[in-house]
């Protein structure tokens, strides 16, 4: 796939505004946005991302247009997963309703950057050296299997090495001052806790971004659709936050399907490269099979997570009922 320098400045253009105009939008007034306004929002830039996909096929032949999908469809629910996270740390620091979009946007904006840096660096990698392919699929392996084996401290946010080291040396405030990130008090500057929450958004960035892009390099190895892939994901993530924030703890078996996918990637990198190397048993695994695999699990994840989900609020229920009546 030739993508142009007119093809990359338009599209990094075209993402740039929509950042830009979500900024607008949140400093303008900062609210909790309603039930409404946030699925009017998801439902634009899905749709925005669908129409992209659709004018790529169009445009590159259904081989571009399917690693497009299948990226930003792993991509979207690795981002899922991660408001998880995202909604401990609000939580954890108490950020007021009101302020949280700001919090998520720069987290969106950082998230950009630091995977822009991440797709540069892993295609010049790939394009060198052959193992980088061995190297990505292990790590895929690895972190499929933390996914499916490590369910105890989800409910928990451990402050990593550049967050602890921050707070140890930063005089912070214990109160908000609105949506500032500093304060001066009595003629000394302070850093609030709204700084301190969006270094702790933004490192967490950091490591999704480890995990998100071996992921999509075992889909295509196209840069620009990497990046747009990343970009389509991340973009209305703001507006999922609130949007779902309910039905987050009803997808009990998300990470699961989520370690398949990842598990998937990771072996089909594997085998691709022992492919590339002359490996006549390795074979390699078309686009359509493996978008048909990603959206095939991600769906019964989520019909099965409901189903369950349901089953235990009408248990819950039922023994509720019984208290109730032997009271």
């Amino acid at each position: 796939m030739n993508v142009s320098l007119s093809a990359w400045v338009v599209t990094i253009a075209a993402l740039l505004a929509l950042l830009v105009l979500d900024f607008l939008i949140v400093a303008r007034k900062p609210h909790e946005p309603s039930l409404r306004e946030a699925t009017l929002w998801v439902s634009f830039y899905v749709g925005i991302a669908l129409l992209f996909g659709v004018g790529l096929t169009l445009a590159a032949g259904g081989e571009s247009g399917g690693e497009f999908f299948a990226g930003w469809l792993t991509e979207y629910s690795l981002s899922v997963d991660n408001l998880f996270v995202f909604i401990i740390i609000m939580g954890k620091f108490a950020v007021p309703r009101q302020y949280q979009q700001k919090v998520l946007l720069v987290g969106v904006a950082l998230a950009l950057v630091m995977r822009g840096i991440f797709i540069a660096v892993g295609a010049e990698a790939i394009s060198h050296f052959n193992w980088v392919f061995y190297l990505f699929g292990a790590f895929l392996l690895y972190t499929a299997w933390k996914l499916a084996t490590s369910h105890d401290d989800e409910d928990e946010f451990k402050e990593n090495v550049v967050l602890a080291k921050v707070r140890k040396v930063v005089p912070t405030t214990e109160a908000y001052h609105e949506a500032k990130l500093t304060t001066r008090i009595d003629g000394k500057r302070f850093a609030t806790p709204m700084l301190i929450v969006m270094i702790a958004i933004g490192t967490t960035d950091l490591l999704f971004a480890l995990d998100s892009i071996p992921a999509i390099f075992g889909l295509t190895q196209e840069p620009y659709l990497v990046f747009t892939a990343n970009a389509f994901a991340l973009m209305g993530l703001r507006q999922l936050f609130f949007l779902i924030g309910g039905l987050l703890d009803r997808l009990v078996y998300l990470s699961y399907g989520l370690s398949v996918v990842l598990g998937f990637i990771g072996v089909k990198l594997i085998l691709e490269a022992l492919h590339h190397s002359g490996v006549k048993w390795a074979p390699e695994i078309p686009i359509v099979v493996s978008l048909s695999i990603i959206l095939g699990t991600l769906v019964i994840t989520a019909v099965l997570s409901l189903m369950k989900s349901a089953r235990v609020a009408k248990e819950e229920k039922a023994q509720e009922e019984e208290v109730a009546g032997v009271e």
